[in-house]
């Protein structure tokens, strides 16, 4: 499952998207369980990080 967060409106979030992308608020941004996060993902990866997870 995933929750869908608009990083305007929730506190503390845009930070957490800064940090995985080098200061820039790029999405969208996927971060995981593991704590890895993808960046503009295609599907593709998308589907080989949740298998891999």
């Amino acid at each position: 499952s995933f929750e869908e967060i608009n990083i305007e409106e929730v506190p503390g979030t845009a930070e957490i998207v800064e940090k995985v992308n080098g200061g820039n608020q790029t999405v969208p941004t996927l971060v995981f369980s593991d704590g890895s996060a993808l960046t503009n993902p295609s599907a593709k990866q998308v589907q080989e990080k949740l298998a891999s997870l």
